[in-house]
């Protein structure tokens, strides 16, 4: 009985080595590198187009930048295109502003099924939702000490 048992715990052994995936850590933190450092290129080829070729100041170009990056996330959100990037690419996808309007869209996309109020309207922010809330309340605080300290002259 007992070599049988060790025998099915040997299969076992050997079929959970077999089935879960080996990450090779460097080839992943190169492949972020790379999709995030894309990303970011992207970015600033933004912000200079918009500065030399439409005479935008720093900030308005910034905006625009930011804009145009999250419609494209979107976009290739909607087409099936970004995961398929957050599965090459990993944290270097999912960090910056691409990743935050991918993870808007995907749970729209998903649940819109469901109609626009349950399906849509609910589960737009399950994964954003709350990042917006503690960023609002947080900004909240912030205002009301900085309130509180120029009321007392402190700031």
């Amino acid at each position: 009985m007992d070599k049988k048992l060790e025998k099915n715990q040997q299969a076992y052994a050997d079929y959970v080595k077999e089935v879960t995936p080996t990450h090779n850590l460097g080839l992943q933190m190169l492949k972020a590198f790379l999709v995030g450092g894309v990303i970011c290129v992207l970015g600033e080829v933004i912000i200079n187009v918009g500065i030399n070729s439409f005479d935008l100041d720093q900030k308005t170009a910034g905006t625009w930048c930011s804009i145009i990056l999250v419609l494209c996330s979107v976009l290739l959100t909607g087409f099936n295109i970004y995961p398929s990037i957050v599965k090459w690419g990993g944290a270097g996808a999912l960090v910056p502003i691409t990743g935050f309007a991918n993870s808007v869209a995907s749970p729209a996309i998903e649940y819109q099924t469901e109609g626009q109020v349950f399906g849509i309207g609910c589960k737009i922010f399950t994964i954003a939702g709350p990042v917006i809330l503690y960023g609002i309340f947080t900004s909240w605080v912030l205002g009301m000490l900085y309130y509180i300290g120029m009321v007392w002259g402190v700031v």
